[in-house]
């Protein structure tokens, strides 16, 4: 174990006791959960707003531009597997 793994497990141990001292009262507690509570549904607003934006501007959505970035990860990878046996088979070949 070098010293980053001594630090980082000193920092996870003084981040849980610092959020054990946090949640240990009930309305800090209630209060952390609210406030998390409003940034999610602040955040799904603003995605909200975004995708209300972008439809009026006849932009894709940003769901589309992730659908297509799987789709492209996929035919990589099905490109390097093609080319792996083109060129095993051209090995052979040869």
């Amino acid at each position: 174990m070098g010293i980053r793994d001594d630090l980082k497990k000193q920092a996870l141990g003084l981040s849980s006791m610092a959020m054990e001292k946090l949640m240990a009262d009930e309305k800090r507690a209630l209060a952390v959960a609210q406030a998390i509570g409003r940034v999610q549904r602040g955040k799904q607003a603003l995605d909200r707003g975004q995708e209300e934006v972008m439809k009026a501007l006849h932009f894709a959505p940003k769901g589309d531009f992730k659908a297509v970035g799987k789709q492209l990860a996929g035919l990589k990878r099905r490109l390097r597997e093609l080319d792996a046996k083109l060129e095993s088979l051209s090995e052979e070949s040869s």
